[in-house]
């Protein structure tokens, strides 16, 4: 593990002896990037203000405790603009993993009346990164509820070649044009895609596979995730994003491990766990 300043932010980096690296900012416990076998895996948006108080644009925002704007907190909660913990890095073998940690304080309290600890673990292995949240609630009566997402934005060469598999036949609704129906076997992204896909139990544990050019990503959640997320904002849209470059678009795909629609409840003292791992294939 190496301390290491990004863009004037405080970042723990992971490296292993293959060359396959991942950094991570404090801020969120962001990643922000993951190298293997010599590629970026992540999207990271150049146009980003860096001031460690706004969202950051791309890698893997952790989205807590609220998805996107559906409750009264700020859009896809406070998680992500504050400030973690960093625990001891580990290694084991050719493998390495490091845990960032939030709890409740003064900040969170004033506009999330809960008191709760949230982990991110962040384990990296040749050719693959797995992320885990764990969320406990400390409360010592009430239940904790909550959504949100490991908003992961994946590194495409061109979005117009990029085609993603696996979700066929799961029930999907389609926020653009707001209609519900089944998912294709095979996704093309052909302008502004925005689409939430439910577990399906008879294939919850089928992964997905990003076919990018001749690069494949295999794609795993956790069941204890209700939804996957897919995300382009499309050309259109990009140029009004002021944190985004105008082609932005092309370089990128979301997929994301999330629970969207019904909240998850922790009883007091219970915890939650969900992962997403990315295996290059």
């Amino acid at each position: 593990m190496a301390d290491e300043q990004f863009e004037g932010l405080a970042c723990q980096r992971l490296t292993l002896s293959c060359g396959d690296t991942v950094l991570v900012a404090l801020q969120g416990a962001h990643v922000l990037s993951w190298v293997s076998q010599g590629r970026e895996r992540l999207y990271l948006s150049p146009d980003n203000l860096w001031d460690g108080k706004s969202a950051i644009r791309g890698g893997v925002p952790v989205c807590f405790p609220q998805f996107n704007q559906r409750g009264t907190l700020p859009k896809h909660g406070f998680a992500r603009n504050m400030a973690w913990q960093a625990g001891e890095a580990v290694a084991s073998g050719d493998a390495a993993h490091i845990a960032f940690t939030l709890s409740n304080n003064p900040d969170t309290l004033a506009t999330w009346q809960q008191a709760f600890v949230a982990v991110l673990r962040v384990a990296l292995a040749p050719g693959q990164l797995t992320l885990t949240l764990t969320i406990n609630n400390t409360e010592a009566q009430n239940e904790l509820h909550f959504t949100g997402a490991l908003h992961t934005y994946l590194a495409v060469d061109d979005i117009d070649l990029t085609e993603l598999r696996g979700l066929g036949g799961r029930p999907e609704w389609d926020a653009v044009a707001d209609v519900h129906g089944l998912a294709d076997e095979v996704l093309y992204f052909d302008g502004e895609f925005d689409r939430v896909y439910t577990r399906d139990e008879s294939a919850a544990s089928n992964p997905l596979h990003l076919q990018d050019g001749t690069s494949t990503l295999q794609i795993e959640q956790s069941p204890s995730w209700a939804n996957s997320v897919v995300w382009n904002p499309g050309e259109a849209k990009c140029v009004a994003l002021a944190d985004m470059p105008a082609h932005g678009f092309a370089r990128m795909l979301c997929v994301e491990a999330a629970q969207v629609f019904e909240p998850i409840s922790i009883s007091a003292g219970g915890q939650w766990v969900g992962w997403q791992r990315l295996t290059v294939s």
